[in-house]
Order: C-alpha cells, then sequence, then structure tokens
C-alpha cells in the first residue's frame, strides 16, 4: 500500500468532484420534488420527498460535524481507500478522552495523547489534524516526525499505524516542514457545501422549469 501517485490523486479528485455532481443532482431532485409536492401535490410525492430531503440534509449535518476543527481526525472507513503518507509532529498533549481538554495526570484511565501533526501527502496540500490514541504510537513523544495512515477520498480520516513501513518511515525523517500557514482540517467551506448549493440552484430551476411548462 502506498501514497497516491500525483495521476493517482489526480484521478481521486475527478471521482470526487464527480460524486459532488451526482450529489447536488439528487439534492435538487428530492428538494424540487419535496417543494412541488408541498404546493401542488401529489400526495405520494411528498410522502417520498420529505424523508429523502431529511436523509440528504442530515448527512450534509454528519459530514460538516465531521470536519469541525475541535473534533479529533476521525476514522478510516471500513474498506475504504487508504494511503500512507508521512508528518511533522508539532505537538504531543495528554487530554481527557471525552472533552479533549488537557490534563496533568498521563496515566489516569480516561486520558489519551493528542497527537497534532501535519500531514503532507502526494498531491494534496500540507494540512493540519489532530489525531487521539490511549497509546504512544511510533513513539511520538520522542519524536518529531511519523508516518501517518488516510483515506485519499476524504483526507481528514487519519489513523496512526503502530507499525508503518520502514520505507515510510525512512521518508517521513527526511520530511522538511512545509513553509507558511497550514490550515488545520475543517478550515473554510466543509465538505459538501458547493454540492448543497448546487443541489439548492438545481432544485429552484427545477421548479421553475416545471411551473413554465405547466
Amino acid at each position: 500500500m502506498s501514497t497516491p501517485t500525483p495521476p493517482l490523486a489526480a484521478t481521486l479528485r475527478g471521482r470526487v468532484r464527480l460524486l459532488g455532481v451526482v450529489c447536488a443532482l439528487g439534492t435538487g431532485l428530492a428538494l424540487a420534488a419535496t417543494v412541488h409536492a408541498a404546493l401542488h401535490g401529489p400526495r405520494w410525492l411528498l410522502i417520498l420527498g420529505l424523508p429523502l430531503t431529511a436523509l440528504v440534509l442530515t448527512a450534509y449535518g454528519r459530514i460538516a460535524e465531521d470536519m469541525g476543527t475541535t473534533a479529533p481526525a476521525s476514522a478510516l472507513r471500513s474498506g475504504g481507500p487508504r494511503a500512507f503518507a508521512p508528518a511533522v509532529v508539532n505537538q504531543v498533549r495528554t487530554v481527557d478522552r471525552s472533552s479533549g481538554r488537557p490534563v496533568t495526570d498521563g496515566r489516569a484511565v480516561d486520558s489519551v495523547f493528542a497527537f497534532d501533526l501535519t500531514v503532507v501527502a502526494d498531491g494534496l496540500p500540507p494540512y493540519r489534524v489532530e489525531v487521539r490514541h490511549p497509546l504512544d504510537l511510533q513513539g511520538l513523544l520522542h519524536r518529531s516526525r511519523a508516518v501517518v495512515e488516510y483515506d485519499p477520498g476524504q483526507p481528514w480520516r487519519v489513523v496512526v499505524p503502530n507499525s508503518p513501513p520502514r520505507a515510510w518511515l525512512a521518508r517521513a525523517e527526511l520530511l522538511t516542514p512545509p513553509e507558511g500557514e497550514v490550515k488545520r482540517r475543517g478550515h473554510g467551506a466543509p465538505v459538501g457545501l458547493w454540492s448543497l448549493v448546487a443541489g439548492v440552484v438545481t432544485a429552484a430551476v427545477l421548479l421553475v422549469l416545471v411551473a413554465v411548462v405547466g
């Protein structure tokens, strides 16, 4: 398993864009069906459109919540794509498992390590994440470089493997910290925002066309 090369990264980004278009069309159809049914009927369309719209909006909400800046990095998706990447260890803290607040007793039952990392993956701009784990993985308390495993389709999903390949450990040791400001995951527009906006616009266009056609 290896980090995607730039051509593969471009392919993955293309697939993500295609998925965004599909999501936007699905969102537009669901919203248009619900609004049209609420105003003009039929009832069966409203019964179908309401739960579908609620499901779509709930999905967008979960994605936005997943990208919140205060939450630790999400776990990898079961069966999803995975790749390795080197990372810079910015800081390692001991925090409470539930609240994320720093704790003084690192041996407390509810304490975990919080690894503040800058991930430098091929084909992606460097970004910072926080990974929490009860163990000092890769001995990061005393190291300035790490190897992470991430989801190329959803890069905010990051874990620190306990025993990464030696080749990646060697590559991480040679990693030069990126220059300039590195944004944390979740800064800027949440994932899915543009698909939601495009879906609303699509729904508006569909409703106008239905009204014009009659």
